[in-house]
């Protein structure tokens, strides 16, 4: 397996899946159909799908022109998106799989973003557009905070350490400085803060990130621990500590931060 980031709009990452036995591809969250043809034509490579992580504009653009360009393509995105995602063809739940070249795709239901969001695991990378970024999380715009969390902590946070993590939005910098304003003396985050800034000025992706590194310096990964509890109390006294409360209200900070 083969894949390739490929930057759209401000800061959104689509990918190219790219099975190197047979050259078909899936395309993962066409933001804009130009970038990704231009990537589709470089690597020489015949895309089968599109795999939608949600229905927001911003990773479903390009899908009208890439269909048109390429007839009979399969567009996958979750069940409970019926009419918001263009050209759908495929309607997924949670466990269901489906082939590209002789890969294996797997949708995974992870609701909290939108009610409709799903992350795509192929053999050791997961996609996870808006629901898991690199030190964060998507803003709670249909799903809850027991949602968030339980997509967060059972169904990405049970996936094994060393899977690449491949998010939606270049949005790392700012999310590493949050994580360390929710738990400052917290040493891995430092450390991946100057990593990323590195990277970052050298004109490099922050993309994948690991489910590892996100259990180490993701603040809406960390809901039971101690210090990250300390700052939501610190925040909101008279809230309760489960990790769902907890995650509610890191949330909320993180949105006016």
């Amino acid at each position: 397996m083969r894949i390739i980031p490929i930057p759209c709009l401000s800061d959104n990452y689509s990918y190219l899946v790219i099975c190197e036995e047979t050259g078909e591809a899936g395309i993962v969250d066409p933001a804009e159909s130009k970038p990704v043809l231009a990537a589709i034509a470089h690597e020489g490579i015949q895309p089968k799908a599109i795999l939608n992580t949600h229905h927001h504009w911003d990773h479903i653009g390009g899908n009208k022109e890439l269909i048109e360009r390429f007839p009979g393509l399969r567009v996958y995105g979750h069940h409970s998106d019926r009419g918001r995602i263009e050209g759908q063809t495929d309607w997924l739940e949670m466990g269901d799989s489906f082939q590209i070249g002789k890969l294996e795709v797997k949708a995974l239901h992870n609701p909290g973003h939108t009610t409709g969001g799903i992350s795509y695991l192929v053999q050791d990378a997961v996609f996870t557009g808006d629901t898991l970024f690199a030190g964060g999380c998507g803003r709670l715009f249909e799903g809850t905070a027991a949602m968030m969390h339980r997509s967060l902590h059972e169904v990405l946070g049970g996936l094994p350490e060393n899977t690449r993590v491949y998010f939606g939005h270049e949005y790392t910098e700012a999310n590493l400085r949050f994580a360390h304003h929710i738990e400052p003396d917290n040493n891995e985050i430092k450390e991946r803060m100057a990593s990323v800034r590195k990277l970052r000025a050298e004109g490099r992706f922050s993309t994948p990130s690991t489910i590892g590194e996100e259990r180490q310096t993701n603040p809406f990964m960390r809901c039971d621990q101690p210090a990250v509890i300390a700052s939501a109390t610190e925040e909101e006294p008279n809230s309760g500590e489960s990790p769902e409360e907890v995650l509610a209200i890191v949330r909320r900070m993180k949105d006016s931060f």
